[in-house]
């Protein structure tokens, strides 16, 4: 050491270019430990909070407030989208549901209006005048109306039905079991269920 200070005295070229750090604790002058002194770290190993440092708690990096913002959105916006698709199926049932009823009310219109012919058809068949082209034309009706849905009802001998009948005129009979059409003076018809028109009939009971 001494020698490198001469040969540096000699060539001051030489002693500009060198520059010594102390990184001795303890001063050699005062033998103290100096004030700006810091413990050795182990090769490699970085101080707490010095460069290179990330500020991340144990167990690797922290959570991204910009990931969490993304995150949230998403979630947002794709309960949004479920809920537009909830609310558009609910209305295309709805709008199926109102398409139906006004094509059955519609149907019920039309067939309310073809009750005086299927009556006079059901004339001409009793008196034995459905013949011809009459008849073939009077059974394509009653096949078409069957197609749309009309049932026709009401029958000699059938049980008395206030919701299905009604009575026109009445007889007593010792021999009837219970109120029972004894004539039928304009059948009946219903439509998916509902009674379009009663049946007229005339009704015999005990009583």
């Amino acid at each position: 050491m001494v020698g490198d200070d001469r040969e540096a005295e000699r060539d001051p070229d030489r002693r500009e270019g060198v520059t010594f750090t102390d990184r001795r604790r303890i001063d050699p002058d005062t033998l103290r430990l100096r004030e700006n002194a810091a413990p050795d770290s182990p090769a490699g190993e970085v101080p707490p909070g010095g460069p290179g440092s990330t500020g991340a708690g144990p167990g690797g990096a922290g959570q991204d407030p910009q990931a969490e913002d993304v995150a949230a959105a998403v979630a947002e916006l794709t309960a949004d989208v479920q809920r537009v698709q909830a609310e558009y199926a609910n209305y295309r049932k709805r709008v199926e549901r109102d398409r139906e009823a006004v094509r059955d009310q519609a149907v019920a219109s039309v067939l309310v209006a073809l009750l005086p012919v299927l009556d006079d058809i059901g004339r001409a068949r009793e008196h034995g005048e459905l013949e011809g082209a009459f008849k073939a034309v009077g059974e394509a009706v009653e096949a078409a109306t069957a197609r749309l849905g009309l049932e026709t009802f009401g029958a000699v001998g059938e049980a008395f039905d206030p919701t299905l009948h009604e009575a026109l005129t009445h007889e007593t009979r010792e021999d009837a079991a219970g109120p029972t059409l004894i004539a039928v003076y304009q059948a009946g018809y219903r439509l998916g269920g509902r009674v379009v028109r009663p049946a007229r009939v005339g009704v015999a009971d005990t009583d």
